[in-house]
């Protein structure tokens, strides 16, 4: 039998910088109803050697979305202000920034980031 896991807020932050980083991986959104017609060029093997490479794409694992998907569950249990301070952390802005966005010093802004957490965390183990 498996034993319940004990959420703790660093648990919490891993899992959204997780988060962040599967919403990176997804394909744009575009507008529906426009397409192209043409048909694709034919290019001979000299124009596609001179060619610059276009990006490998990496698409996000089934069980990542659904991880992601926990996280939009979560962000609905905190204020509007923390959701900003946990997604900003979670895409790396740094602390200065952070602090300077919300008025106050970095340690208020840490401390304000980790009651957000644990909030979240005190949520989950319950």
């Amino acid at each position: 039998m498996r034993e319940k896991k004990t959420w703790t807020a660093d648990d919490v932050a891993d899992h959204f910088e997780e988060a962040f980083r599967t919403l990176r991986k997804l394909p744009p959104v575009k507008a529906k109803g426009y397409f192209n017609a043409w048909p694709d060029i034919a290019r001979t093997s000299r124009e596609i050697a001179a060619m610059e490479p276009q990006p490998m794409r990496v698409w996000p694992s089934a069980a990542s979305i659904t991880r992601l998907e926990q996280t939009f569950d979560w962000v609905l249990w905190i204020e509007e202000a923390e959701r900003k301070l946990i997604w900003s952390r979670a895409a790396r802005v740094p602390w200065k920034q952070l602090s300077g966005e919300l008025g106050v010093d970095r340690t208020t802004a840490w401390r304000k980031h980790k009651l957000a957490l644990t909030k979240i965390a005190s949520r989950l183990n319950v």
